[in-house]
């Protein structure tokens, strides 16, 4: 009885405890260097020179642009996206189709090439000396250098966030469900509302918040497309970078920083949401 009490109390790592402080205190500091240091560092830039001159640069109208364009391509892109997600998710885990691992590597595809071989590509597919984008310059509907562009490269970068969260929670959640609502005579919208998404709410707002804060600030797809335009399309990244390089310290950090703290919100949101997405999972397990 002494042995079985003792082997379901162990500890479930051996290594002394200095070793465990020194692991600790060794990863405490490489995020204090890689990440505390650099977001201080840009807040005390900011407002180095008093919070009257930060606030005169973000009135600025091409800063206020960068702003809006900004909420305006996450405002866009993030909800296209997040109906995808739900579309691809479903396709994979409700149903059995031949070419289905083919569509979980093209989702897959944003996370191995880079941002700016994606932008590329759209210039040269709808670039205005391209066939396509000719035509539609010619229309009067530019893609490149123009907020469509923008949006594009951005749906690019983000489409697989909201899909990889909801596909490990749509398998493990199976089709019962669904099956005895449709049994019972439900529609299949009524039965989308009604049983799937309350089961992939808290999974689908995890998600989204991801998606928008690599939306919002992406820089290497959306600088290819977008010509760096001031006041019309230069994002607050781009934006940022122009400050920067015209030795406008202040108005560029003053910039990021509004930028980090949109980071900040997106980042408390998100942990929110996975201590409630933990309790979810937990009590699904227990039932």
């Amino acid at each position: 009885m002494t042995t079985a009490v003792l082997t379901r109390f162990r500890p479930a790592t051996t290594e002394p405890g200095w070793l465990r402080r020194i692991l600790i205190l060794s990863v405490l500091a490489v995020l204090a260097v890689l990440v505390f240091a650099p977001l201080a560092a840009v807040f005390v830039e900011a407002l180095r020179q008093g919070w009257a001159l930060a606030l005169a640069s973000l009135g600025n109208r091409d800063a206020l642009a960068a702003i809006r364009l900004t909420l305006t391509v996450a405002a866009i892109s993030v909800p296209l996206n997040a109906a995808f997600g739900i579309a691809a998710a479903w396709a994979i885990t409700k149903f059995d189709w031949r070419g289905k691992a083919f569509l979980i590597t093209l989702i897959d595809l944003p996370f191995s090439v880079s941002p700016v071989v994606a932008g590329l590509c759209f210039v040269l597919l709808f670039g205005a000396n391209t066939a396509i984008g000719g035509w539609l310059v010619a229309g009067g509907y530019p893609i490149v250098f123009a907020v469509p562009g923008i949006v594009l490269a951005t749906m690019f970068i983000t489409f697989p966030f909201v899909a990889r969260e909801l596909i490990p929670v749509m398998t493990e959640q199976g089709t019962a469900e669904e099956e005895a609502a449709l049994t019972l005579g439900a529609s299949g919208w009524r039965m989308f509302f009604t049983v799937t998404l309350p089961n992939i709410r808290w999974a689908l707002l995890y998600g989204v918040l991801l998606c928008n804060a690599r939306a919002m600030g992406e820089f290497g797809a959306v600088a290819v497309v977008s010509g760096k335009i001031r006041g019309q399309t230069a994002t607050m990244p781009i934006m940022i970078e122009m400050l920067y390089n015209e030795y406008l310290s202040v108005a560029a950090f003053t910039l990021a920083a509004v930028l980090a703290l949109l980071a900040l919100l997106t980042l408390t949101l998100k942990s929110a949401l996975e201590w409630k997405y933990a309790d979810q999972l937990a009590a699904t397990h227990r039932h």
